[in-house]
């Protein structure tokens, strides 16, 4: 799954941030459940080499990597239980590939806490204990079922049971003990065994501070102790003003928001970080293809060989798959135009068990 989720208690700032995030408006209002379906909204993955590509290659156009964000209703302690719109808002986090979960890190009276106080560790604990206890009720269904398919007469039901028995058990002690299902110590096929229950805790996480406009730039008080609460669960953390994102957002020409940035004393917008950070916790990376028609940018999983990377463009290419040339962007960067990476002997010719390196140039040869 190819999105990420942006979850949080009300009112931390979740819609303001989406709404600046892809510009299409959530409604953000000052009172718990304003977002009640999960507003969808496809981003464009900010990325320079792409815009650097094609200083040395024209094309007519130019397409960028995107990710898709999910608004999912604001939870509230008790959600695993039903209380708020629980249920119905875990089962939205469920879909999604990987989690961002908006941490309010600023004052403001105006803004009402759901819990009457900011304290940003507690705000962490109340969702990652709902999210524990969703994920519980959700493997001891599991185990209450698998008794039956144990006794299975199929051999391959009941050797499935047998497999997968004990990890239910690993992943039902850690739950309980208030850990997350990915801090049990899994291979790659036992996760594989348990996918299918789209466990919430197994998602890679991020933490996105919401600041004032003010404390951009320094870390505050509580985001120091969300960056220490991230260091030991292995997040990592974008700090974020939704306040000053949302300004950013109304503005209509790059020039003015670089303008606006620069003002402002900032490099880029924490939108930008925050896309390529989801882009990164949901394990993708991206190759580019080059030509007059056009230059674009691919998302493609890490680790993925050539064929499979030629398949995200069309599975035509992937069942056809004869060979790849290729070579990486900074190649071109430095000698300013494929004839001179030829003559430099930088383009290769890669076959089927070649990994795709984040960055590289393809064009693919196959046989339909």
């Amino acid at each position: 799954m190819l999105n990420c989720g942006i979850v949080g208690l009300p009112n931390v700032g979740k819609s303001t941030i989406f709404s600046s995030l892809t510009s299409a408006k959530a409604e953000a209002a000052n009172y718990p459940f304003c977002t009640i379906e999960p507003n969808v909204g496809i981003v464009s993955v900010p990325d320079k080499r792409l815009g650097m590509i094609t200083e040395y290659i024209v094309p007519q156009k130019v397409i960028p990597a995107v990710v898709e964000f999910v608004d999912i209703a604001g939870l509230v302690k008790g959600a695993s239980k039903g209380e708020g719109l629980g249920n119905k808002f875990l089962g939205h986090i469920r879909q999604v590939g990987a989690i961002i979960h908006v941490v309010r890190c600023f004052d403001d009276d105006d803004v009402v806490h759901v819990e009457g106080k900011v304290d940003p560790i507690s705000d962490i604990e109340t969702i990652s204990i709902e999210l524990a206890l969703a994920d519980l009720e959700t493997v001891q269904k599991r185990q209450e079922n698998i008794v039956k398919f144990l006794k299975s007469q199929d051999k391959k039901i009941s050797d499935n049971a047998k497999a997968v028995k004990p990890i239910l058990e690993l992943v039902s002690n850690a739950l309980e003990n208030g850990s997350p299902a990915n801090s049990v110590d899994l291979d790659e096929r036992q996760i594989e065994l348990i996918a299918d229950l789209h466990l919430i805790t197994m998602k890679s996480q991020l933490y996105c501070c919401n600041v004032s406009e003010d404390d951009i730039g320094d870390d505050n008080e509580y985001v120091k102790k969300v960056r220490d609460y991230a260091q030991k669960d292995g997040s990592s953390v974008v700090v974020i003003s939704g306040q000053l994102e949302s300004e950013i957002a109304t503005l209509d020409t790059e020039e003015e928001k670089a303008d606006f940035l620069e003002a402002a004393g900032l490099e880029e917008s924490g939108l930008d970080k925050l896309i390529r950070k989801g882009y990164e916790i949901l394990g993708l990376k991206t190759y580019f293809t080059a030509g007059e028609k056009e230059v674009r940018a691919w998302t493609f999983p890490k680790a993925s060989k050539a064929p499979q990377a030629a398949g995200v463009i069309h599975s035509d290419f992937e069942k056809g798959f004869i060979r790849a040339e290729t070579y990486h962007c900074t190649d071109l960067f430095e000698f300013k135009s494929e004839q001179k990476l030829k003559e430099n002997g930088k383009i290769r010719l890669e076959g089927k068990d070649y990994e795709v390196d984040d960055g590289d140039v393809l064009h693919f040869r196959f046989n339909v």
